[in-house]
């Protein structure tokens, strides 16, 4: 079965609910069995608009990382990001 990646990009604008936000997920990522790939390491933007911090997230299944996204855990710390970034999130299948 393949792979299920989440793939984010943020610039936070406010980093103390960020911060917020990002301690929230653990819950939902121990719950899920997420692990991180790249979180907010160097980044540069080739093509296009992005943002500068970038985050993959590795599940073992698209369905689990959907299921990650959709849980009340995960719900509940995004409340703390909806105004501390701008954001854009993908979940993609692997190969």
């Amino acid at each position: 079965m393949p792979k299920g990646y989440i793939i984010a990009q943020s610039r936070v604008t406010d980093p103390e609910s960020f911060a917020k936000y990002v301690e929230g997920t653990k819950p939902a990522a121990e719950k899920h069995g997420m692990r991180p790939v790249a979180r907010g390491g160097r980044s540069q933007v080739l093509e296009g608009r992005g943002h500068a911090r970038v985050t993959v997230l590795e599940f073992d299944s698209y369905e689990d990382a959907l299921a990650y996204y959709n849980s009340p855990e995960y719900q509940a710390a995004r409340e703390h990001r909806l105004n501390a970034a701008e954001f854009d999130m993908v979940v993609v299948e692997g190969v």
